[in-house]
């Protein structure tokens, strides 16, 4: 048996706090995973597989969220008829301030792309989602896997201090962590390491990208009161070395609507009714939307719905020129383009509003007052990684990352901490059960990149091997 070192204890007395998995909050730990639990679920055994893949039919995955960088075109469209959305959003836009600053685009540009109307729900500087507060916790809108407990992150410090053996050990070695947010999973990180990695502690440059202004200010008050705040650049230089790190940021980036209507591919648009944003069928915004769906295989039936992310190319762009030498890791909830686009799962896409722990049904309500998600295509993301230098190396279901990266392994070591408690072993212990919730957050993908490595040179969470004390959910 394989015995971990010690851990840092100080937060095991914390209650065991939820994922930050975009699903509804409930009693029984269903966590953010943002999608119903129906569509999280999985049957059989989840081998690794490569990123480059199609076949399997396995997982999904946040964390703050990136600095966007727009990568489409908000061009007007000519509306034919107005699909108005009714659900759950309370659907009061009069009175806001980013409502209306909206509509005015709207009246002097006709009908923008849902992808602007995301942008400007989520990232606008004054009023967007994001920008405004810290919106993690159990007082926010949802929680995450760090959030869980501080077992998730401490499985996740010993891969970064595998990846740092696997570069040769370079100095410094950075940690590029995107959508940060109050910094609960850098802290988990950086505690691991100092009680177990200190050597790769003092050769580490931690560089989070955190556009909201309230949740940088928290994460650098925290790491400031645990006395890591010498470890915090303002970000990394433009040949890093090392990790970069996005959990549940993928999901947020602004996202195309598109749907099959009368033979042919549309857009669909937001306009504005007089009462209410409207989605309003139009001409493709760009052609490619319609080269990326061809790309990945993707043929609407009609009537149906689905989502591209060409946001994503322009994150991908700047990880790229970031990183000379090192891994991607990716943590989100979404699955392979076949699986993604599937008619009879997926009628009307994957996006997904969240406001109080509660899933809205109207991606057009109360913009900036709810968080707006979609599933992760890993089938886009591996192909476009790949264009920009990124090599896609593995991708599997959080639940097996977790499993062969340690975690069964931490629980074991765990027991035999002194002044360990039972509460305090029972919490990491429910914790862990909900991160592997093959229903819930082990659903989740896991993907690795790498940039001027081997392609053999892949951390545990990758591997398949013997495990030791990993729990089994019921």
């Amino acid at each position: 048996m394989v015995e971990a070192p010690p851990h840092p204890l100080a937060s095991l007395c914390r209650p065991c706090r939820a994922g930050r998995v975009r699903q509804r909050l409930t009693p029984t730990w269903r966590g953010r995973v943002r999608r119903p639990v129906a569509d999280t679920r999985r049957t059989g055994d989840v081998p690794v597989y490569p990123l480059g893949a199609t076949g399997a039919s396995h997982g999904r995955l946040h964390a703050g969220r990136p600095a966007l960088i727009a990568t489409t075109r908000w061009g007007a469209a000519s509306p034919t008829r107005a699909v108005v959305y009714t659900g759950g959003g309370r659907n009061r836009p009069v009175g806001s301030p980013l409502a209306d600053l909206i509509q005015r685009e709207i009246a002097e540009r006709g009908p923008i792309t849902f992808a602007r109307f995301m942008e400007l729900a989520l990232y606008h500087p004054q009023h967007g989602y994001y920008m405004t507060s810290v919106r993690a916790g159990r007082a926010g809108d949802f929680l995450t896997a760090p959030e869980a407990h501080p077992i998730f992150g401490w499985v996740i410090a010993r891969q970064v201090a595998e990846c740092w053996d696997l570069l040769d050990r370079p100095e410094p070695f950075h940690l590029v962590e995107y959508g940060p947010g109050s910094g609960t999973l850098a802290l988990a990180i950086l505690g691991y390491l100092a009680q177990n990695e200190p050597h790769l502690l003092e050769r580490l440059r931690y560089c989070p990208i955190e556009p909201s202004a309230p949740a940088r200010a928290e994460l650098l008050r925290r790491l400031g009161a645990a006395g890591w705040a010498h470890l915090v650049t303002d970000g990394p230089p433009a040949a890093a070395s090392g990790l970069v790190l996005a959990n549940e940021v993928v999901d947020a980036l602004p996202v195309h609507r598109v749907r099959q209507e009368g033979g042919e591919l549309r857009e669909l648009f937001v306009g504005w009714d007089g009462q209410r944003f409207v989605a309003v069928p139009g001409p493709l915004s760009t052609p490619e939307l319609a080269d990326w769906l061809a790309r990945l295989g993707v043929q609407l039936v009609e009537g149906q719905e689905t989502e591209v992310c060409l946001a994503m190319l322009g994150w991908l762009d700047e990880v790229a020129r970031r990183l000379e030498r090192g891994y991607l890791l990716v943590l989100d909830y979404g699955a392979p383009a076949p699986e993604r686009a599937d008619p009879t799962r997926f009628p009307r896409g994957t996006i997904r509003t969240y406001a109080a722990h509660a899933r809205g049904s109207d991606p057009l309500a109360d913009p900036g007052e709810r968080d707006i998600t979609a599933h992760v295509d890993f089938t886009m993301l591996g192909l476009a990684a790949a264009e920009r230098g990124l090599v896609p190396l593995a991708l599997t279901t959080q639940a097996e990352f977790l499993a062969q990266a340690g975690l069964g392994e931490l629980l074991v070591a765990l027991q035999a901490e002194p002044g360990m408690t039972a509460a305090q072993y029972l919490a990491a212990r429910a914790a862990a059960l909900h991160l592997l919730d093959p229903g819930g957050m082990g659903a989740f993908r896991v993907a690795l990149f790498g940039k001027a490595i081997d392609p053999a040179a892949l951390p545990s969470g990758f591997r398949q091997r013997l495990l030791t004390g990993v729990p089994l959910p019921e």
